[in-house]
């Protein structure tokens, strides 16, 4: 007994006739009367009866009747599932990174995809926080990881990073800060820092607020990368996550403090969509991918 059998078996008792049977199903009678004999010997049970108008089912025929036509809804299901799940998996996702992420993990994340979903198409754009924000509130992208987004009743958050920031400076300043310093202290140094809007900036603007106290703000940068690379070379500051200044490909050159009194923490979340329509497997998917990475990367330093 096989799905085939079961579905012919459906026809010919719906249609009570193997020659209207064969029309429906576009096979040939004879080939439709070897497939009911073999179903009948498969079960060792009559299912079929000739009457003057055509066939009938048995006693025995109308149970499997009953069966046949619940598993062939089942199957019916599982199919049409199974097709929107393709659908999903094989279709496109935008998704919006850090610059500084993107670099760290574009080139494996893309890898992954492709592994575990050969037919799909995954776009990357890169932005700040802030835009990422927008576009992923706008349907612009699908989802997204956001350094400390604003509560929306759009989004759901999923937290998968928090990290300190930390004083950052050259091995070449003088003279080099203490391991660690109060956040009181902040206001005497020279200091390079991402330009708003800016989730680093806002939330050093935000700890200064608390302190009642003023930064020594020598110049404004819009990406961190530039504000690392501009803390190496112009001898003044910045506030950096502490994951930038252990980043290899700055050789080792940085030196950083620990903050205290506040300690400001950074806090990476993967964004997605609250609409259902906006979320798939293709979205779960890679959802998880970036949460395994994020962890693996910044936890392997």
């Amino acid at each position: 007994m096989d799905i085939k059998q079961l579905e012919y078996f459906i026809v010919v008792c719906e249609q009570k006739s193997f020659s209207r049977a064969v029309d429906v199903l576009h096979i040939s009678q004879p080939s439709l009367s070897r497939q009911m004999q073999q179903l009948e010997a498969g079960l060792g049970l009559h299912l079929l009866r000739r009457t003057g108008r055509g066939v009938e089912p048995t006693e025995a025929g109308l149970r499997l009747l009953n069966h046949a036509q619940t598993i062939s809804r089942a199957v019916r299901i599982a199919q049409e599932d199974l097709d929107r799940y393709r659908a999903q998996c094989d279709g496109r996702i935008r998704l919006g990174l850090p610059p500084r992420i993107s670099r760290r993990i574009a080139p494996e994340l893309v890898k992954r995809f492709r592994e575990a979903f050969p037919g799909a198409t995954l776009n990357v754009t890169e932005g700040l926080s802030v835009e990422m924000f927008g576009w992923l509130s706008k349907a612009r992208i699908d989802i997204a990881l956001l350094y400390d987004p604003p509560p929306s009743d759009l989004l759901r958050y999923r937290s998968i990073f928090r990290e300190e920031l930390v004083l950052a400076y050259s091995d070449t300043y003088q003279p080099a800060p203490s391991s660690r310093i109060q956040g009181s202290e902040l206001q005497a140094f020279p200091m390079v820092l991402p330009s708003a809007p800016n989730s680093i900036r806002a939330l050093v603007d935000k700890a200064c607020r608390e302190l009642s106290i003023s930064l020594d703000i020598v110049a404004e940068v819009d990406l961190v990368q530039s504000v690392g690379e501009t803390t190496l070379q112009a001898e003044v500051c910045s506030i950096l996550p502490k994951s930038e200044v252990e980043d290899p490909r700055h050789q080792g050159r940085f030196r950083y403090a620990f903050i205290e009194n506040p300690v400001i923490i950074n806090d990476l979340v993967i964004a997605t969509p609250v609409q259902e329509a906006r979320i798939n497997k293709l979205n779960d998917g890679v959802s998880d991918m970036l949460h395994e990475l994020v962890i693996e990367t910044w936890t392997a330093g």
